[in-house]
């Protein structure tokens, strides 16, 4: 386009929110983003400690070529405003029984790892589990991520053009039922299973495919110097510099619709008219009325339940002791089984599994005495915050690392964790839920919601939507809203794309409705 004859509004500057912001803007679209919280990311949150912000939110960077390809869209390099440092060591793992195993970037030396720690038989089960992740990812990344709606029709249509990766897709077994057949070592088994928890899902309930995931890791991490807040801060930065109106602290109280159609964002006493409007949000809170009731008709009930997982979340500085931490740290409790069960039930796993993040650390890096960590541990979703929760939480995390070996001084206080009630307020409608539709079943994948829903003229973007979680997934998304509004808006239409200001809208103000913040992921 060679002037700016279209305005786009996007609500929400999380992952998927900047992604699409920047791809409509280098198309040349007027773009105006509205965030409710202070500064961009979303999900990618940071808190206060001595030692300065810490990550209170995603991790780990894989999958880079999505966040190269923004910053090449206007001709910029993305090594040129944040540093990305590719980890050899993906990661650190630790069982109750003293073993640990660290995996790598390096194919050979995972393998070798694995042999010493398992047996040459379990190295040879892995090398065959590593080969068919990579068959997996290669056929579905295409049919399934790539595409802006994929359909089981398709999907099989792609799967009968290879057969061969029938026999990888596991049938309609689990991802637990998977690996179990894969591996004999209970370890292995456990370490593999965790990967339905980054999509917020159990192993015993999520599809035996979620094993591709291991490929995304496998094929690179990268660590994101001063914290993964830089990244969003740098995407923010290339929208501005593409004239992206961002505008921070700016709750949305509704969208308006004339003809039928979404027209209108308002926002604090303003009226932002729209060709196309992108929320970046848990598309639940559309489904709950937050965005004003039209948009309540725009998602289906079955995009938005059941829910995923949710997460407690310890962000803090002090000094570690024990044992040798990596970048990214797995400690594992003694029975998956007991701990995803008393998740199932609503309840704090006795047991847990704890990811700890080392912010300040990495390879070839020597980390200062007080350094920035954060913990994560699985939750069920939920909508109460409760003290008594919080200290529960404060003396199992940290009691169940001590007895692991490490040991933090001093110990955070709770005002250092965010529990899932706190996740449901920071992101209202959610319940708390990280990853919006559960991720159980065969069919899960396809009842996520994609880029144009049933409302004319309003899009999503965002890890709730297709095709899911996980700051690539979320970046892929905005891919996907932005390429749908540029064939949407080019084609011929009877109605009006643009509400004129004075318009009458169909909708009347739902005052009795909570406003949203707009909940961008």
């Amino acid at each position: 386009m060679s002037e700016k004859t279209s305005h786009i509004v996007i609500i929400g500057a999380g992952m998927g929110g900047l992604a699409s912001a920047i791809r409509l803007a280098a198309a040349g679209y007027g773009v105006t983003v509205i965030e409710a919280l202070n500064g961009p990311g979303g999900k990618m949150r940071t808190l206060p400690s001595a030692a300065g912000p810490v990550d209170a939110g995603p991790t780990v960077v894989t999958m880079r070529h999505q966040f190269d390809a923004l910053f090449a869209l206007a001709g910029e390099d993305i090594a040129d405003h944040v540093t990305l440092a590719a980890e050899p060591l993906l990661a650190r793992h630790w069982w109750p029984d003293g073993s640990s195993l660290d995996l790598f970037a390096d194919a050979e030396r995972s393998r070798e790892a694995v042999a010493v720690f398992a047996g040459s038989r379990e190295a040879d089960a892995f090398a065959a589990f590593s080969a068919r992740a990579q068959r997996l990812f290669e056929a579905f990344e295409a049919p399934m991520m790539e595409a802006a709606a994929p359909t089981l029709p398709k999907m099989a249509a792609a799967v009968l053009k290879q057969p061969s990766i029938i026999p990888d897709i596991g049938s309609l077994r689990s991802l637990a039922a998977e690996l179990k057949r894969t591996f004999t070592d209970a370890r292995l088994r456990q370490l593999f299973e965790r990967y339905a928890t980054y999509v917020g899902g159990h192993p015993a309930q999520s599809p035996a495919i979620l094993q591709l995931i291991w490929h995304a890791e496998a094929s690179g991490v990268w660590r994101v110097d001063g914290g993964m807040a830089k990244l969003a801060q740098a995407l923010a930065g290339l929208a501005e510099r593409l004239d992206v109106d961002l505008r921070y602290g700016a709750t949305v109280e509704r969208i308006e619709m004339q003809n039928g159609r979404a027209a209108a964002v308002h926002s604090g006493g303003q009226r932002f008219t729209a060709d196309a409007i992108v929320f970046n949000g848990d598309p639940a809170a559309l489904r709950a009325g937050h965005l004003g009731a039209s948009a309540k008709l725009s998602v289906p009930a079955s995009a938005v339940e059941p829910r995923s997982l949710s997460a407690r979340v310890w962000a803090f500085a002090g000094e570690a002791s024990g044992v040798d931490l990596a970048h990214h740290n797995v400690f594992f409790g003694w029975d998956p089984d007991t701990e995803f069960g008393e998740i199932a039930a609503g309840n704090a796993p006795i047991d847990p599994t704890l990811y700890v993040c080392a912010q300040d650390r990495g390879t070839g890096i020597t980390p200062s005495a007080v350094e920035r960590f954060e913990i994560i541990e699985n939750a069920a979703p939920e909508m109460g915050v409760g003290e008594g929760e919080k200290n529960e939480c404060r003396t199992r995390v940290f009691e169940h690392l001590a007895e692991r070996g490490l040991t933090f001084s001093p110990r955070p206080d709770t005002p250092a964790l965010t529990v899932p009630g706190e996740f449901h307020q920071l992101f209202p409608a959610s319940q708390g839920s990280l990853y919006g539709l559960s991720p159980h079943g065969m069919m899960a994948a396809f009842k996520r919601p994609t880029a144009r829903t049933r409302l004319s003229g309003l899009y999503l973007a965002g890890g709730g939507a297709h095709p899911g979680a996980g700051i690539a997934m979320a970046t892929l998304s905005g891919k996907h809203a932005a390429a749908a509004i540029s064939t949407d808006l080019a084609l011929p239409s009877t109605c009006p794309r643009t509400a004129m200001p004075g318009g009458t809208s169909t909708e009347s103000r739902m005052t009795a409705l909570k406003p949203s913040r707009s909940s961008p992921s």
